[in-house]
């Protein structure tokens, strides 16, 4: 099993809100800080290429289908999708993906698979051979969101999807088609039904983090995002995953989806029981 790091549009985010209450003196010793309070983020996708060689494409990041207004609003660096540059640079296109998954359907994270936006112009869906996959409980969330989270999802998006052949929803028991060596993993804490990913070659696995444990600021139990809705479930859930990660006789890795410089890491934890990323390379 290979696997590949793919980074997608960047975008600049107010540091409290993705440090929830966290005051600035702790977070601003892990992050840079722009004049604005903003910190630089990623929004990156893991490809694998299984052994007979499909290609699956973990998460799509935000694209380039905001209007500029939205672009600006949402602190969108670039103008054009770097997602579709990346798998160019490594010798593929969106053609050649055969299933995309994604662990939840906020715009940072879905909104890749809508075509850029141009004025007067209907989007459409990008990817056209892959299969598409999320959480049917997330998807429920989209189609009828909280007032609180309502500006995350896409409804466009939603109903591109809900008329596809291509769509499918993955139920709480994590069944798919996709193989064995795939496993999901449900959390709530950040949204309902936040699907991780769970790849493994037999001596090694790596968990798509998701937005449970974005980068690696967030390996300490503690942080949470603004964004998140349940903070204390969150941190319950990533103890759990940690911990686990952490023990684990088998070599275990997360895989960070707005982490701007680090992609994988391992989890180590100190004397005090704290928990702290270490950089790590999948060697294929």
């Amino acid at each position: 099993m290979k696997i590949i790091s793919l980074k997608g549009n960047s975008q600049k985010l107010d540091g409290g809100a993705m440090f929830g209450n966290a005051p600035k003196a702790m977070w601003s010793r892990f992050v840079k800080v722009d004049e604005e309070n903003r910190i630089p983020l990623n929004c990156r996708s893991m490809l694998v290429i299984t052994d007979d060689d499909r290609k699956v494409l973990f998460e799509v990041g935000i694209g380039n289908f905001f209007e500029p207004r939205l672009k600006e609003r949402f602190g969108v660096v670039e103008s054009q999708n770097v997602l579709l540059e990346e798998l160019s640079r490594h010798g593929f296109s969106e053609e050649d993906v055969d299933a995309v998954v994604l662990s939840h359907m906020h715009f940072d994270h879905a909104g890749g698979l809508l075509s850029p936006w141009e004025e007067g112009t209907a989007q459409r869906l990008l990817f056209p051979n892959a299969q598409i996959y999320t959480s049917e409980e997330n998807f429920a969330r989209a189609v009828d969101p909280h007032p609180r989270d309502r500006a995350s999802f896409v409804p466009e998006l939603n109903e591109l999807l809900q008329q596809s052949d291509r769509f499918h929803l993955v139920a709480r028991s994590g069944e798919h088609d996709l193989g064995s060596w795939l496993h999901f993993r449900f959390s709530d804490g950040h949204t309902p039904g936040l699907m991780m990913a769970e790849v493994t070659d037999g001596k090694r696995r790596c968990l798509y983090a998701s937005d449970l444990i974005p980068g690696a600021p967030w390996v300490r139990a503690s942080l949470t995002m603004g964004y998140d809705r349940y903070a204390e479930r969150l941190i319950d859930e990533k103890r759990e995953i940690l911990r686990e990660y952490c023990d684990s006789t088998l070599e275990s890795v997360l895989f960070f989806t707005h982490d701007p410089d680090l992609s994988m890491a391992r989890v180590v934890r100190n004397e005090k029981g704290q928990f702290s990323a270490v950089p790590y390379e999948w060697l294929n």
